[in-house]
């Protein structure tokens, strides 16, 4: 029969590592409750302003509750983890711009930015110093992953074959997320949970929070995959596909360069029609704002395209 287990996150790891002992082994069809911390390990409170981001040193690496072991698991097998529920663990979430980090250079952002948000019982994350904006909260972990076959450790940054940091904004309650099994027991752990963001994550961060991730899973054996897959469990973006969207596009060969210029755009317009400062710009792109490829087919320029839902502006 399955069962549900419990897992805190009084103990996390910062990197990815297969020699990790498990804290936790599970039956695949068990059901695991998970606390997470945020990406900060804790560092921000609600009452931390620009200053405390100057302050705080890089990143050592995510903090991630786990290694749980799965009980069957082999190279070969692939772990499915249904995302039953994500939710805000404290009542508020963070976004930060650190000079030199994200996708636009540190000489367009040269000075250290925190927006803290409210995330009320509405299911609304709110600038503190804004009435105006209210971003649907779409919780997900931005870190599902098992253990990487190569020895050592690795940082928890990049995302690979075993998943990791691919912060994928579509893992939502029910949805289910694939991942190779690379070791035995797979070694699933997770982490760096947002209440909402723009597929892009365009200055680094989300509405980055502490929370409570629960997640259901499985086993599919003998049916290997190279790369994580996912399925969701439902039409995308489902909070905010509800009214009109704002769309900034660029044409270039060089596909970065046309996501930069295209987020460029939109700052612009957000700055000039909403009022916005060129900080808060940036923040609410990271958010909320979906960058797409419109066209990779039409030589020699591609076409990005930077999606906002207006829906956000109350």
């Amino acid at each position: 029969m399955a069962r549900t287990h419990i897992l805190d996150d009084s103990l996390v790891q910062y990197a990815w590592d297969n020699t990790h002992e498990p804290r936790l082994s599970v039956e695949p069809g068990d059901t695991v409750v998970i606390t997470t911390r945020d990406s900060s390990d804790a560092y921000y409170s609600a009452d931390s302003g620009h200053e405390d981001v100057r302050k705080k040193g890089p990143l050592k690496g995510h903090p991630l509750t786990g290694p749980i072991h799965v009980r069957g698991a082999r190279p070969g097998d692939i772990l499915a983890i249904e995302i039953v529920e994500v939710a805000p663990l404290r009542g508020f979430g963070w976004t930060a711009i650190r000079p030199g980090r994200g996708l636009l250079p540190q000489e367009e952002f040269p000075e250290h930015f925190l927006q803290i948000w409210t995330l009320d019982k509405t299911g609304f994350a709110r600038m503190r110093q804004r009435d105006d904006i209210a971003v649907p909260v779409q919780s997900f972990p931005g870190i599902v992953g098992v253990a990487l076959a190569e020895t050592g450790a690795h940082s928890t940054i990049p995302p690979r074959n075993n998943g990791g940091n691919m912060d994928q904004k579509h893992l939502t309650a029910g949805s289910t997320l694939y991942l190779p099994v690379l070791v035995e027991g797979a070694m699933l752990s997770l982490g760096d949970a947002h209440a909402a963001q723009g597929d892009g994550e365009v200055c680094i961060t989300a509405i980055e929070m502490a929370a409570r991730v629960i997640v259901r899973v499985d086993l599919i054996k003998g049916r290997a995959i190279e790369e994580p897959q996912l399925r969701t469990g439902g039409p995308l973006c489902a909070q905010t596909n509800i009214g009109r969207y704002f769309a900034t596009t660029s044409n270039s060969p060089d596909l970065f360069e046309a996501s930069r210029q295209a987020i460029r755009y939109m700052i612009t317009k957000l700055v000039r029609d909403h009022g916005l400062s060129r900080e808060e710009a940036y923040i609410l792109c990271s958010v909320c704002v979906d960058l797409k490829i419109s066209q990779i087919v039409d030589a020699p320029n591609w076409t990005v395209s930077a999606f906002l839902p207006e829906t956000v502006f109350v």
